[in-house]
Order: C-alpha cells, then structure tokens, then sequence
C-alpha cells in the first residue's frame, strides 16, 4: 500500500490553517469530496460504535442560512460544503444490537459470538448513564479530527467551528427533538487569496514541552 512519506505529511499539516476566508468562486469536485466523506466514515470510534451521524450542508440556498446561526462568521456560507457533526443523546440496547448484527454480517460470524462483547458494552453504557451526550461527543471530536487530517493529505482548506448555535442548526437539519444533536461544524473549501491568516506562522510550543518520554 502506498504511503505519505515523513516529509508529505508534515507538509501537509504546516500547510493548514483554520481559514477565515474562503475563496465561494471554487467548489470542491465530486471525487475529493467522496474520498472525504470515505475517510469520515471510517473514523475510529469507542467499542467501534460511531455514536453519531455526519451532515454535509452543499447547495447555496442552504448554505446562505448559516452565517445567522454561526456567530455570523462568514466561512459556512463562502465554503465548498460545511460538515455538521451531530452527536447520539443517548445509546440504547437496540443501537448496540444494530452494531453487533452489522459486525457480524461484516465478519460471517453469528451474532451470538459477540454476547460478551455485548455484555462489555452493556455494562459501560448503564455505568455511564445520564453520561451518554458527553461521551459521544467527545467521539465525534475524534471525527472532526480525521475531516481535518484528511482533507489536509487532499489539499482542502478546512475551518472547524465550535461558533455554532446546535439548537438552531437542530432546526435546519431537521433533527430537533430527536436521538440527535449539533456539536461542531467544518466548513471545508478553498482559502481566498485575500485571507490574511494563510501567511501567518503556526503558533506551537515546542515539542520538548508538550511531549514527554517513559
């Protein structure tokens, strides 16, 4: 399998910054955007349970409405596709059953293989009960991070936004009062030339300080 090497991947994560300004003339083509939304699927997750369900917002219309309910920052507007992460409020016996039936289908193994699996599953989610939004929200950030990587490997500019208000985007995507909820935004595209921030040094301590050896 062919592979980044040292040099490419620093690269492209020096190459990358939060964009402030996106260039709405440049669209992102239909096979990066696919590959991108390949890598999302494939984000690692806790017990593989992927607690959550990814939106991608792409036609003008749509787009035009988020600036309001972002803080009014322009980026979700001007960009290619904005990301909408939404987290699971709650994960239920069913939910975990639905996974372990994909597993198995997956592996061409029975369902009943993975009974303490299950009871492994189980056991933490009724200990993490009233927890479940924050843990799954922490396992969305783990997404936002693969988008982020992997759009950089693509040479897509990305902005993620916490700048969100979730209750109004709840209300656009239609999720409003179900398992689901707005987390985190990334609006992904292409930086305009007029965007000052894509000439500024990256600002990050020193590896000798944030990275310590056993």
């Amino acid at each position: 399998m062919a592979s980044l090497n040292v040099s490419q991947l620093l690269d492209s994560l020096h190459w990358r910054y939060a964009v402030k300004k996106f260039d709405p003339s440049k669209q992102i083509d239909s096979n990066t955007w696919d590959s991108i939304e390949k890598s999302l699927v494939l984000t690692p997750s806790s017990f593989g349970l992927q607690p959550w369900k990814f939106f991608v917002i792409h036609s003008p219309e749509h787009k035009a409405k988020l600036p309001p309910i972002s803080w009014n920052q322009t980026q979700p507007g001007d960009c290619s596709h904005m990301v909408v992460f939404a987290a699971r409020k709650t994960v239920d016996e069913a939910y975990v059953d639905d996974f372990l039936a994909k597993t198995a289908e997956c592996r061409n193994v029975a369902v009943a293989s993975f009974a303490g699996y299950r009871n492994v599953i189980l056991g933490f989610l009724k200990n993490s009960e009233g927890r479940h939004l924050a843990w799954s929200s922490n396992q969305v950030y783990i997404a936002l991070g693969q988008l982020l990587a992997s759009a950089a490997m693509l040479g897509i500019d990305a902005c993620p936004m916490e700048g969100i208000v979730a209750s109004e985007y709840d209300k656009l995507l239609g999720i409003d009062g179900t398992e689901f909820t707005s987390i985190v935004g990334c609006a992904l595209g292409f930086r305009h030339s007029e965007d000052p921030y894509a000439a500024l040094p990256k600002i990050r301590f020193d590896a000798s300080v944030m990275v310590s050896h056993l």
